[in-house]
């Protein structure tokens, strides 16, 4: 009988044709040198419920493949991109709203410089800046209730991704910005401890940072760890990353 907590096999997603994510590709490498079977999926095959889920089972896929995933785990996963024990560290005004609001307000006064994301559904749209209130229009197709996060416009230098396995920081990429302009590592060990001793945190995830233009170092957002951009990250410990942050949520699901 198998353990749980062990991983024996992994579903993959494919795209089609075997199209993978880079990410996705350096895991199933990962995976073939360390002797654990994999077999491909497609989201007709994940929408039809035909994949067999168990505690020794790694799902890889992107944000809405995961999410269909989570459904059938009835896990809860809440993608909070800027959790309350952080945002002392974002250094600028964030704030939560909704297209709703945003149009109402716009009728009033021009609505300018503001960056907005979408808050549940992460890859609904990509985040953007609000040049004016005519820019509202490239989201009139999504649902007027769809929630927001909101942000005044800051000028970043550069941008890293932090990766963290069980408290410790695994691997820094730069992924924008002057690579050459680093990052104040004691302001983001900081943020760590205090975000580790919270109710939010994760086994794994990534905790984006980056430089100021008057040099501080702030918060840009975090990311949970079951689907995450590598940037090039060393293989062996995106797996690591990936394999930990799901395991943390089978011991939480239903199966």
């Amino acid at each position: 009988m198998e353990k749980e907590g062990i991983i024996t096999k992994a579903l993959i997603h494919e795209y089609g044709n075997g199209k993978l994510e880079i990410e996705h590709e350096n895991i199933v490498q990962v995976l073939e040198s360390r002797d654990i079977p994999y077999e491909l999926f497609t989201s007709k095959k994940l929408h039809r419920n035909q994949l067999k889920l168990n505690k020794n089972t790694l799902v890889v896929g992107d944000h809405s493949v995961m999410e269909t995933v989570f459904k059938r785990l009835k896990f809860s996963c809440q993608n909070n991109s800027y959790p309350e024990s952080l945002k002392p560290f974002l250094k600028r005004n964030v704030w939560e709203s909704s297209l709703t609001r945003l149009f109402n307000e716009s009728l009033e006064k021009d609505i300018s410089d503001i960056f907005i994301k979408p808050k549940n559904k992460t890859k609904l749209f990509t985040g953007f800046v609000l040049n004016s209130s005519f820019d509202l229009f490239q989201l009139e197709n999504y649902s007027k209730s769809t929630k927001l996060y909101c942000s005044e416009i800051v000028d970043w230098l550069s941008e890293f991704r932090v990766f963290v396995i069980n408290s410790k920081i695994v691997g820094i990429k730069n992924y924008a910005g002057n690579p050459e302009i680093k990052l104040d590592l004691k302001e983001v060990e900081k943020a760590i401890k205090v975000f580790e001793k919270s109710d939010e945190k994760t086994a794994a995830y990534g905790i984006d940072f980056g430089v100021l233009s008057n040099g501080e170092t702030a918060l840009i957002e975090w990311n949970d760890g079951f689907a995450l951009g590598s940037y090039n990250l060393e293989k062996e410990i995106y797996t690591d990353l990936i394999m930990t942050r799901w395991k943390e949520i089978l011991s939480k699901s239903t199966i």
